[in-house]
């Protein structure tokens, strides 16, 4: 059912009811919002607007009155409103490839996000208006067959968006993505320079909605285990989210949080040492894990929503516990370095999603938090909720610089907007100023603010070289070794390294857009080592 509002339009909820399409600039959308002075309206304030019942300036809309008591429930009721915005690909549609964007970093293991290996989406909480520190939605964004131009972005908990708020999320999808004009350039000059990446879809580099989340990430990247990176972004979520239901531990017009006690610690903590990890067997100390927990852990930090289950359609996205469980079990033990992760190909590409069937995931954990929600945070207590060790008081050293005007992020990207080497240089040196960016943590960053010519150096960068291109790269001479193998590819030396940093990982552990959450934390080097053998032995899990 489709009702067109004037030269515009609003929502398509749920349930398949929709209030209009894209084609106008979304005025009778303004019309509403300023008419109410809100920017989301629920309820009875959005049936109050639409249907002009509150006043002389009214927006020319027609409704039917049968449609009344779904518009007012949200398209279904309770958390199941939601609102589809249209997110045009513009010259990307040719071969934008969803699965490929969102799955080409670490990064998108990284709560919140949240990727569905059977449905092919990505969720995860996004701000309305990510400059001034708003409320979150949770969001899923998917690439529908029937609308190859364009991606789909569900946004939850709501039945109106403002034009405002519709633009500024599609700006974070566009961050995300890279969909920027600037960065489609980059693409086609990657893959006409560097042979494969086309057939392969490689060129995007997935990153965070936010600058400031991603140079938080790129911090929680440094001298740890990726299973302890993955386990302090987390934490961090987690947090947030208490952050907007604040316990009486929350002290005064300073927000300052007490010591935590001893059982709120351990459920907020992540579960791995503070110290760098040392290698160890991911084997049989979790077996005394119960059941309970352990589809905890493969569904991560999403639960379905009850009301879906009634569908008689089997969808994906309605695995129940025991299937869940049976998925991933063997995941849950872990895996000796001469073993290898591969995804049974049969237990996702068998499952299709059932047409029609609409599945809200929910999260159970917040967003990632913003400046001004950690800037008044008790370092001390930062510190031991999220394990993030010597990191608090880098964290919070950047979140206050930002809070108080001192560092101008919205500055620093523009700055990028058409990236060179004498403006990188210039970057570089003011990320430099920042406590906590050192070299590795600067490339890094820049590398999501779209500057490719620098590849960050570890220790990572030299088990690759030497596995890889059997180079004996030491830190003296990691550099020197980049520069020699992947110079010819300037100015994206970053793009061709990692490009075969990915596929090695993919002929390790299988295709990782199909690896369960539960499994990402054992993408360390400890397995990644080569074998005896000269074909490794991968894990089937069923």
């Amino acid at each position: 059912m489709r009702r067109r509002l004037q030269e515009g339009a609003i929502t398509g909820f749920q349930e398949g009811v929709e209030l209009g399409d894209y084609e106008g600039g979304g005025r009778a959308c303004a019309e509403a919002e300023d008419h109410a002075g809100l920017d989301v309206l629920d309820g009875d304030e959005f049936l109050e607007v639409v249907l002009g019942q509150g006043g002389e300036n009214k927006p020319s809309v027609g409704i039917e009155e049968a449609d009344m008591n779904t518009i007012a429930a949200g398209g279904g009721g309770g958390d199941r409103r939601s609102v589809v915005v249209e997110l045009p690909l513009g010259d990307s549609v040719a071969a934008f490839d969803l699965e490929k964007a969102v799955c080409s970093h670490g990064l998108f293991m990284m709560a919140p996000n949240h990727w569905d290996p059977l449905s092919k989406t990505l969720q995860r909480p996004l701000r309305l208006d990510y400059q001034n520190d708003s409320s979150s939605l949770t969001v899923r964004i998917s690439h529908q067959p029937d609308s190859p131009s364009s991606l789909h972005l569900r946004v939850f908990g709501t039945a109106y968006l403002s034009p405002r708020h519709q633009q500024s999320l599609q700006d974070q999808v566009r961050r995300m993505l890279r969909l920027s004009e600037a960065e489609e350039r980059n693409v086609r000059g990657f893959q006409e320079m560097y042979d494969g990446a086309k057939e392969r879809g490689f060129g995007r580099v997935f990153r965070s909605p936010t600058l400031f989340e991603d140079m938080v990430k790129c911090m929680l990247l440094c001298n740890c285990q990726w299973g302890r990176t993955l386990s302090m972004a987390k934490a961090l979520c987690e947090l947030q989210l208490e952050l907007q239901c604040p316990s009486p531990n929350v002290l005064g017009a300073e927000t300052k949080l007490c010591s935590p006690t001893k059982a709120e610690s351990e459920h907020f903590s992540p579960k791995t040492p503070a110290v760098k990890e040392s290698n160890k067997k991911l084997l049989a100390k979790n077996t005394s894990t119960s059941s309970t927990n352990k589809i905890a852990e493969a569904t991560d930090y999403t639960e379905t929503s009850d009301c879906l289950h009634e569908s008689e359609n089997m969808s994906p996205d309605l695995l129940s516990s025991d299937q869940v469980e049976d998925l991933h079990k063997k995941g849950d033990s872990g895996w000796t370095s001469s073993e290898r992760h591969n995804v049974n190909s049969c237990s996702l590409s068998n499952l299709q999603p059932s047409v029609g069937t609409e599945v809200y995931v929910h999260n159970s954990i917040g967003n990632f938090p913003s400046p001004r929600e950690l800037s008044s945070l008790d370092e001390n207590f930062l510190a031991k909720r999220c394990n993030l060790g010597y990191r608090a008081s880098r964290i919070l050293s950047l979140a206050r610089s930002i809070v108080d005007g001192r560092i101008q992020l919205i500055h620093l990207e523009e700055a990028c907007s058409t990236p060179s080497l004498a403006n990188y240089t210039e970057l570089a040196d003011q990320l430099k100023k920042f406590d906590g960016f050192g070299p590795y943590t600067c490339a890094n960053v820049l590398m999501c603010m779209g500057y490719y010519h620098v590849i960050p150096s570890d220790s990572e960068t030299m088990r690759h070289i030497k596995q890889v291109h059997a180079r004996n790269s030491t830190v003296k001479t990691v550099q020197q070794d980049v520069e020699v193998i992947y110079g010819k590819y300037a100015p994206f030396q970053y793009l061709a390294f990692w490009s075969e940093v990915w596929s090695f990982y993919e002929d390790t552990f299988g295709k990782l857009s199909e690896m369960p959450h539960s499994d990402y934390k054992l993408i360390t080097a400890a397995n990644m080592r080569p074998t005896k053998s000269s074909k490794s032995k991968r894990l089937k899990l069923s």
